[in-house]
This record gives structure tokens, C-alpha cells and sequence, in this order.
């Protein structure tokens, strides 16, 4: 969506029992930008006491890159003190350049990252870009032996390989939301020194034939050394099995 503003939640007096640390989790969208995307785990999330900050992106604006989207996402989560960054997808470039800047230019005024959690996301090296990431991970080739193996088309199409397992009247709610991601992010540079030191979770859906499950093992050990947790759930898992996500972010 082009709105550059953040959908803010926070636990109100009839909610679940506040947790003994509430935190807020600062959601970072994929490829399209859609705040939307995590509609379905923002009430559970706030129900168990948490703040909740699922942030719009410019996906669409043939202006904006990763320096843009690092921006908006560190305005949204503001002085917060205690954010666990949540990516999905193409979110992950972004979560790179937001918990490195944190972690380099930590001030008492600035939001603190104290965990982040990478959902189906594109990891990415310093200075890479998000359009060099899939030829240097091996993405096409992982993506095309699933399909295989598994007896789909290796062409992309939303239905086989973003949509298989969502159900469909959320489906049906989600075109309204969907905007095509413009080149200029592809092309920018993930200006981060490293990612910070903080406890590092990497989660891939078991059905992911966009980012099928052993390539993000593969790709989780590489470049983090960090073993994926493989949960139940294509590419978009938030929308296909919210309740499983919710509950691994509330252990997180």
C-alpha cells in the first residue's frame, strides 16, 4: 500500500492476562508492502498483552528502496524499548537495515531490537541487493526441483505458489490489498555492517514452494548459522495458520 503510516494495537483492559513482559512486535511486510498481510495475527498477538505495530510499506512506489522502507519501519517502532522485529519475505532486507543501524547507533532515545524473527524471508549479506539475493542463494534452482518433486508447475503463479493453502475467503479479502512491488527496492543496497546480537529466529513453512523448506535451512546456515524451525504453512503463512505462528512468536 503507498499510506506510509503504521496500524497500531494495544492491549486494552478486557484482554488475556498481561504477560510478565509485554514487547511489542513490530511486523515488516513483504514484497507489495501491505500492513494487511498480518492482519491475523495482530488480535491474538494483543489479546496475550503485547503492543503490536504492523507497518504499511510504499511497495509500489517506483521511488522508494530499502534506505525508504528502513526509515519508515524505524519511525513506526520510535522509542519502544523492547521490539521484537518480525519479517516476511522480501521484509527481511529490511529487518537487516533496521536491528544493524539499532544495534550500530543504539542511543537512550531509540528503539531497541531485542530479537528478530525472519517468516519465509530473503536473507541477505551486507551491501547486497534484493535482486543479486535469488541467483546467489540458488533460489530459482531450489524452486524448480521442488516443483518436481512435488508435481506442480515451476512457472510462478499466485494460486500455485502464494495461495495454495490459504482459504479463500481470506483470499477473496486479500485482493483489495495486493500491489505490485516496484523495480527500484530490487536494485538497492542492504546498508548494514552485520545483524545485531540478539537471539536470531529463523521460520520456514513446511509447504513454502516459493522458498521451499530446505533451501531456507540451507540458506538460514549459510549466511546466520542459525537452524530454520520448520512450522505448518506455505509463503504466507500469517494468512494460512496465524494461530501456529502467533503461538512460536509468543515463545519467541
Amino acid at each position: 500500500m503507498t499510506t506510509h503510516g503504521a496500524m497500531e494495537d494495544r492491549a486494552g483492559a478486557g484482554s488475556a492476562a498481561t504477560p510478565d513482559r509485554a514487547r511489542t512486535f513490530a511486523l515488516i511486510p513483504g514484497a507489495g508492502g501491505s500492513a494487511w498481510y498480518w492482519h491475523r495475527i495482530v488480535p491474538p498477538l494483543r489479546a496475550a498483552g503485547h503492543d503490536v505495530v504492523a507497518i504499511d510499506l510504499p511497495g509500489d512506489d517506483p521511488g522508494a528502496g530499502l534506505p525508504e522502507y528502513a526509515a519508515l519501519v524505524r519511525s513506526a517502532i520510535a522509542d519502544r524499548p523492547d521490539v521484537v522485529l518480525v519479517a516476511a519475505s522480501l521484509g527481511g532486507f529490511t529487518a537487516a537495515m533496521v536491528a544493524g543501524t539499532a544495534a550500530e547507533e543504539k542511543t537512550e532515545s531509540a528503539a531497541a531490537v531485542t530479537a528478530v524473527v525472519l517468516v519465509n524471508a530473503m536473507i541477505p549479506l551486507p551491501g547486497e541487493t534484493p535482486g543479486a539475493w535469488w541467483e546467489r542463494t540458488g533460489q530459482p534452482a531450489a524452486l524448480a526441483d521442488a516443483a518436481r518433486r512435488g508435481g506442480y508447475s515451476p512457472t510462478f503463479d499466485l494460486a500455485t505458489y502464494f495461495l495454495h493453502d490459504v482459504p479463500a475467503d481470506v483470499a477473496r479479502d486479500g485482493e483489495a490489498h495486493q500491489h505490485e512491488e516496484a523495480a527500484a527496492v530490487f536494485g538497492s543496497s542492504c546498508d548494514f555492517a552485520g545483524w545485531p546480537a540478539v537471539p536470531m529466529t529463523v521460520i520456514a513453512g513446511r509447504d513454502d514452494r516459493f522458498f521451499p523448506a530446505a533451501f531456507q535451512r540451507r540458506v538460514a546456515r549459510d549466511r546466520l548459522g542459525v537452524e530454520a524451525e520448520i512450522l505448518p504453512g506455505g509463503h504466507l503463512i500469517a494468512l494460512a495458520r496465524p494461530e501456529t505462528l502467533v503461538r512460536r512468536l509468543l515463545e519467541v
